[in-house]
């Protein structure tokens, strides 16, 4: 169950920055982060396809002992991503999710359109989907540890 939710996570995050990845660049300039331009150009490209390469091996059960420990990277410097801005002050959309795919718009009046998008929110999002990364990798491990087969 914690697999397909964090493998779904990763898909609809992957497609909503596919669709548009200028907007998903313009949201990386807005966290202020201390890279040059060129790599936040380059994240922008590189970044949706990896996630919706770790989040289809997870759906499907492919390989999860390798898309487990990229979901757990990814997840974590998102983490640290959008506790870096929180702390800040930023007020910024976290990025991540096209909430126009379920009927809410993020920059119209709908309050919890504006929450879900927060970059608060995204940050205990992010922190919580690293835990459910986190346990299902030390579960494999132990899996694997105790002489089991690899779990799907």
């Amino acid at each position: 169950m914690i697999r397909w939710l964090l493998g779904v996570v990763l898909l609809w995050a992957a497609v909503s920055k596919l669709a548009n990845l200028q907007d998903f660049h313009a949201s990386l300039l807005a966290y202020k982060l201390p890279l040059p331009s060129v790599a936040l150009r380059g994240v922008a490209i590189f970044l949706p396809w990896l996630e919706l390469l770790c989040g289809l091996m997870l759906l499907a059960g492919v390989r999860s002992d390798a898309a487990l420990p990229w979901a757990m990277i990814l997840f974590g410097v998102f983490t640290a991503a959008t506790g870096q801005a929180w702390a800040r002050g930023l007020d910024i959309s976290c990025g991540c999710f096209n909430l126009q795919l379920v009927g809410l718009e993020a920059n119209g009046i709908d309050g919890l359109a504006k929450f879900l998008e927060s970059v608060g929110f995204a940050f205990f999002r992010a922190l919580l989907l690293l835990a459910g990364a986190v346990f299902l990798f030390r579960s494999q491990f132990k899996s694997v540890a105790s002489g089991d087969a690899l779990p799907a």
